[in-house]
Formats: C-alpha cells, sequence, structure tokens
C-alpha cells in the first residue's frame, strides 16, 4: 500500500502547484506594472521639486 501515498500526493499536489504557479506569474505581472506607475510618480515629484524650489528662491530673491 506504499505505492498510494505517492499517487494521492500527486493527485492532490499536482492541482495546487498549478494554482500557486499562476497566482505567481500574475502577482510578477502586477509588480512590473506596479513599478512602471512608481517610476511616473516619481518622476512627477521630481518636477514639483524642482518646480517648487524655483518658488521659494524666487521669493527669497524678492525679499532682498
Amino acid at each position: 500500500m506504499e505505492w498510494a501515498v505517492p499517487i494521492v500526493v500527486a493527485i492532490i499536489g499536482g492541482p495546487l502547484v498549478v494554482v500557486l504557479q499562476k497566482l505567481r506569474k500574475e502577482n510578477t505581472q502586477q509588480h512590473a506594472e506596479a513599478r512602471v506607475l512608481l517610476n511616473i510618480v516619481a518622476d512627477k515629484v521630481d518636477k514639483v521639486d524642482g518646480k517648487l524650489d524655483n518658488h521659494i528662491n524666487w521669493h527669497l530673491a524678492k525679499e532682498r
């Protein structure tokens, strides 16, 4: 009866592995999309930072 254990494990584990691989693939795609969006946000923050620096410098120059 020892031969039945690997068969039962394969029957239960096989579909489980397929589902986990599918979820992992989707998760990888979502991470890639999130990375692109974070890069876009970082670029916009850098632009706002530059504009804010210019505006502060304008105020400082105006006070002199």
